[in-house]
């Protein structure tokens, strides 16, 4: 991290800072124990400078926390949009009775987009979505081919899923169910659309 060296440095600062304010006002404080009121005094300037000092440290690691979920909130955002950028791109292709090249070169140039957010498991899994399409889109239609395709996106579906939650999925469902649902949806995908 590149925040390390200055974090030491500041608390290498505030310890030294610390240790001399400390011992200044314990030299003030017995010195001036021949005085009236004025350890009180001596005591609540010390309370105030400890307050002021934990209040910063608390404050700079609130900070650095609320910049660090922002970061998150945006990297998720961007995960986000990009796989339903993903997801709109097949749903077109799917519902047009031919496609060109160029939409299969968009399905191409996502991959440069996945590699900058998406998991392994995502690159991976849409590699072998990219190779069934390759493999299916010979004659530029899926017309015939729906049920290979949905099986297919039911598991880069799947691994999208995984990716964007982590591991907050569902107490109720496990991974293998989640993976059946998602199929079981794509076979009645399927069957709906050949008897369109």
């Amino acid at each position: 991290m590149n925040n390390r060296p200055t974090n030491i440095t500041y608390l290498t600062l505030a310890l030294i800072t610390l240790v001399a304010g400390y011992a200044y006002l314990r030299y003030a404080y017995t010195v001036t124990d021949s005085f009236p009121f004025t350890q009180e005094i001596v005591l609540i300037i010390l309370g105030t400078l400890a307050t002021i000092f934990i209040t910063s440290l608390l404050l700079n690691k609130q900070t650095e926390v609320e910049i660090e979920k922002e970061q998150n909130i945006r990297y998720l955002d961007l995960k986000t949009s990009t796989y339903q950028l993903l997801l709109d791109l097949i749903e077109e292709m799917t519902l047009q009775e031919t496609f060109t090249q160029k939409e299969l070169i968009k399905l191409q140039f996502v991959t440069h987009k996945l590699a900058v957010i998406a998991s392994p498991e995502v690159i991976e899994e849409y590699q072998s979505f990219l190779s069934v399409i390759k493999k299916i889109s010979t004659d530029n239609s899926f017309s015939g081919d729906i049920m290979e395709l949905n099986e297919s996106l039911g598991s880069l579906s799947l691994q999208i899923r995984k990716d964007i939650l982590g591991d907050n999925l569902s107490l109720k469902y496990s991974d293998n169910k989640i993976d059946q649902m998602i199929k079981k949806n794509s076979l009645i995908a399927s069957a709906t659309a050949t008897e369109q």
